[in-house]
């Protein structure tokens, strides 16, 4: 099973957007605070939301529909 994480922040709507598309899934994810690590804020400061495939290294940047998070998963 691949392993979802949302990558956000704190604050941040679009954020809550996204999760709240995940939640509507059903899908499980893991929720990931980008400060907590340098070289993802780094990565995706001004990408975010992004919902990341551990498994197979591929990204869904925001913004993101249902639609896109099943095709994605």
């Amino acid at each position: 099973m691949n392993k979802l994480l949302l990558l956000s922040t704190s604050a941040c709507h679009l954020c809550e957007q996204a999760e709240s598309l995940l939640l509507q899934l059903n899908i499980a994810y893991q929720k990931i605070d980008i400060a907590e690590q340098d070289q993802w804020q780094e990565r995706y400061a001004i990408k975010i939301p992004v919902l990341l495939n551990t498994q197979e290294q591929r990204e869904l940047c925001w913004p993101f529909s249902t639609e896109d998070i099943q095709t994605f998963v």
